[in-house]
This record gives structure tokens, C-alpha cells and sequence, in this order.
């Protein structure tokens, strides 16, 4: 989907925190410190089925369904079964348009494109288009803490808008254990928390959105052990629901033919 990246062999180590911050920060050490950031595991509560040609960009719970934005061409807006990944309702986009994350605020879902610098506005009873809005530089993940929309654009920091003129206020730099961390992809709101997949890993983490730290690594290697004939430079973990009145956390990955839930464990 993007520019490919050589990542370095630090993000096979046994501590995620101390491989991620590597990564971030790419100058050579002789031996990295320990992390005092919490990592956590999980455990597969359900698996369900999920669309294995959705190139999964975004990702929420509403109203009892899945709303889900793809990319690639042609890229949709789509509204979701749960229990067997049926498409209920579908809106392809202009295929000359990549599209890219996912939120809905103030009773409207919204979604990015990578490369145009605009957004559009859905309404979410039939996925029908109710406008536009414009930001700078590319689209990766959105989320919404409520009042302002949460955006990523691949940098080490979240940009915020306005959640009703939708104009950039302003942004945080991300941090993991004093590094700056970028690849920061498809975002999701849970309980006071930005969780941000780290783009073409397995790690999710978990950012305090008032100062950009990192709180928490969430490790998810082993979820999908078998990836034959999958791509591991596109196919990768990308997709993050929160429902937050039966408290059930959903992920998912770019292609990927299953959707889990999953509880957390630790930390460690």
C-alpha cells in the first residue's frame, strides 16, 4: 500500500516496547534500555468471519454492526455483519480515490483518503454521501475522542480537528519510552486511550492522547498464525473496534479472513 520499509531485526526481540522504540528511533546503540512500558498479551474470546478481499483501513462498532473503510481500488464504505461477516450495505468510491479510516461523530461517519487531502461525510443509516472536508498532507487512521476528530498520517504524532468546523486545532507528538514512534495506522477511542495499529506489525499501542506517550504495547503475534500465500509486506494486522457498552475489543488485519475478539492479559 505505501512506500515498502525494511524494518529493522529488533522488531523479532522478545520485549515489543524496547523493538518498537528501535524502530523509531534509528540510531545505532550498543544495547537499549529496558522498557518500563507495560506490554500486554491476549486471548482469542471469538473469532468470526471477515471479508478476505477487504483491505481493512478502518474500523468501528455502531449500533450493533461493523462499519468498515477499504482501500485499494475500488476502495468502500461498507456496514457489517459480526456474526458472518456479511455486507450489509456497500458505497465503492471513485476508484481514482485510495481510501483509508474510519470514525463516526456527532451522528455522521467519516472516512480519509491517503493521498488526496480530503474526507468525505456519510450518513450512516444508508451510506450515502453528505460532504467533504479538507486537511493537509496524507490520511492513514481516524478516531474521535467525542469532541474532536484524531487523525494519523504515518508521522510520530496525532493531528486533531475540529469536530465541527473539521479544521486542524492541533497535535501531540508520540513517544514510546522517550522515542518517537511513527507508523502510527488505523486508530480507535477506547476509555480515554488512542489505540494505534504500528503499521506492518503485530503490535498495537496504546497513547495517552493529552501528552502522545505511549501507556502500553498491546503484542498480537500469533493471532493469525497462518498466513500462507498472504502478502507480509500488505496483508498485515490493521483494524481495531471498540464496543463500549458490552466492552468487547475487535481486530482485524488488511485481507485477513477471520475478525477476533479479544481480552487483553497482563501486564508484563
Amino acid at each position: 500500500m505505501r512506500r515498502l520499509i525494511l524494518f529493522a531485526a529488533a522488531l523479532l526481540a522478545s520485549a515489543p516496547a524496547a523493538a518498537l522504540a528501535q524502530q523509531a528511533a534509528p540510531a545505532v546503540r550498543a544495547a537499549p534500555a529496558p522498557t518500563a512500558t507495560p506490554h500486554y498479551g491476549f486471548e482469542v474470546v471469538r473469532t468470526y468471519p471477515h471479508d478476505p478481499h477487504a483491505f481493512t483501513q478502518g474500523l468501528i462498532w455502531r449500533d450493533g454492526a461493523l462499519y468498515e473503510s477499504t482501500g485499494r481500488s475500488p476502495s468502500t464504505i461498507r456496514k457489517v455483519r459480526l456474526e458472518d461477516g456479511a455486507v450489509l450495505q456497500r458505497r465503492v468510491l471513485d476508484p481514482a480515490i485510495f481510501g483509508e479510516g474510519l470514525t463516526e461523530l456527532n451522528g455522521r461517519l467519516l472516512t480519509l483518503t491517503w493521498t488526496d487531502g480530503k474526507g468525505f461525510i456519510w450518513d450512516p443509516a444508508d451510506l450515502s454521501p453528505r460532504g467533504e472536508f479538507a486537511y493537509d498532507g496524507e490520511g492513514w487512521g481516524l478516531t474521535t475522542d467525542g469532541e474532536r476528530l484524531i487523525l494519523s498520517d504515518g508521522a510520530p504524532h496525532l493531528r486533531f480537528l475540529d469536530g465541527r468546523t473539521l479544521t486542524e486545532t492541533g497535535e501531540v507528538q508520540v513517544t514510546l519510552d522517550g522515542h518517537r514512534l511513527g507508523k502510527l495506522n488505523e486508530l480507535e477511542w477506547v476509555e480515554g486511550e488512542v489505540f494505534a495499529n504500528i503499521w506492518q506489525t503485530d503490535f498495537i499501542v496504546r497513547i495517552d492522547p493529552a501528552t502522545g506517550v505511549v501507556k502500553g504495547v498491546i503484542d498480537l503475534t500469533g493471532l493469525l498464525p497462518d498466513r500462507t500465500g498472504m502478502d507480509p509486506r500488505d496483508d498485515v494486522l490493521n483494524g481495531i473496534a471498540w464496543d463500549p457498552v458490552g466492552r468487547r475489543l475487535f481486530v482485524t488485519g488488511k485481507n485477513w479472513p477471520s475478525l477476533f475478539e479479544i481480552k487483553l492479559t497482563g501486564p508484563r
